[in-house]
């Protein structure tokens, strides 16, 4: 059991590396921050590694929402959430936690991941500042070894070491944690990580609409979901003839001519 946790631990953090903010690896941002780091994504990694896709990926999707509208401008961040999707995910798994749990425990966990985040880039510093005096020597071999190699050195340390602790040790601490935990405490984390998603959704709906007339869109999936029981694929069928019909109803606008004659006219400029 030990060692087979081990690879997993090791698994894990290599993903957590591989998914790092700073991590060029897998077309910079674009596959990793962007797409393994995703909680949706790196939860069926998670899940492949531990075993259990399916709860990898219910997982990922429950944090993936409470997170869905988060921006990280100049690289700050209220949550680091590279160790939401993968350390934060994987302890929930085995420790058996609940959806809701897992998002109480992956927001705190985010949450903890901005100190690490910090120190990594106070430690950049250093790195920075010996190649700035690499350039300015002309030594461009000392320059590349202080761009690009010490950064990265500093970048798996931060991600690797806490994401495989967090992995190996800490799973058999929280599950005893949750064991011990009188049942209203866990009552109150299933609550608040039932709430949680909803906030990020709300979060996501005030940065896209710009009308709140768009708000009734929302509310007619909600019945559609809630009482017609339409699934997925139906919903989506019927957002889409929605969408198109709004979309061609919008770009048309009409004008009354000269004689009392409405004419539509397309609402787009002509280059």
């Amino acid at each position: 059991m030990d060692g087979t946790l081990l690879f997993q631990a090791i698994a894990i953090s290599v993903f957590c590396y591989l998914g790092a903010l700073s991590t060029p690896w897998l077309l910079g941002l674009t596959g990793g921050w962007y797409t393994i780091t995703r909680p949706l994504v790196s939860g069926m990694i998670v899940g492949l590694i531990l075993g259990d896709l399916k709860q990898g990926i219910l997982i990922g999707v429950a944090i993936q929402t409470v997170y869905i509208a988060m921006v990280t401008p100049g690289g700050q961040m209220p949550a680091d959430l590279n160790f939401v999707a993968f350390p934060a995910i994987a302890l929930a798994m085995l420790s058996n936690a609940s959806t809701e749990v897992a998002v109480t425990l992956a927001t705190t966990i985010g949450v903890l991941g901005t100190i690490v985040f910090n120190v990594y880039q106070v430690v950049n510093s250093f790195w920075n500042h010996r190649a700035v005096a690499a350039i300015q020597e002309g030594d461009y071999r000392k320059f590349r070894l202080n761009a690009i190699a010490g950064p990265q050195v500093t970048n798996f340390i931060s991600r690797f070491v806490p994401s495989f602790l967090v992995v190996y040790f800490g799973s058999g601490f929280a599950k005893s944690m949750l064991d011990s935990m009188p049942q209203y405490l866990i009552d109150v984390m299933s609550y608040l990580g039932g709430v949680l998603p909803a906030i990020g959704i709300a979060m996501l709906l005030t940065a896209v609409v710009k009308e709140n007339s768009l708000f009734l869109f929302f509310l007619l999936g909600f019945v559609c979901i809630v009482f017609l029981n339409l699934n997925m694929i139906a919903l989506t069928i019927v957002a889409a003839v929605i969408a198109y019909l709004y979309y061609t109803g919008s770009s048309k606008k009409s004008v009354v001519t000269s004689n009392g004659v409405i004419d539509e006219e397309d609402d787009e400029e002509e280059f």
